[in-house]
């Protein structure tokens, strides 16, 4: 209930058509509410749960030269062009 009621604007429908007018404000949230709750489980199904020591060496190995590499290609392109302040 709290995502929907954060994120997709709570009770009322997320369009203003005068159909989603008719429909009451509850019904809307439960909507909300299931959809939320099946994007979950899908989530947790569809992905697998990785280890402590898969994390650490997936961002060993792959985060931290995109890293690294996104602060030279954005360095290189701010001297390129002048763009530093």
């Amino acid at each position: 209930g709290l995502c929907t009621s954060l994120s997709p604007g709570g009770w009322p429908p997320i369009l203003d058509l005068s159909i989603s007018k008719r429909i009451p404000g509850s019904i809307w949230f439960s909507i909300k509410v299931i959809l939320f709750l099946f994007l979950y489980i899908w989530v947790r199904a569809a992905f697998p749960r990785y280890r402590y020591d898969q994390l650490m060496g997936l961002g060993r190995k792959v985060f931290l030269p995109l890293s690294l590499a996104r602060v030279v290609v954005v360095s290189g392109v701010l001297v390129t062009f002048q763009w530093l302040p």
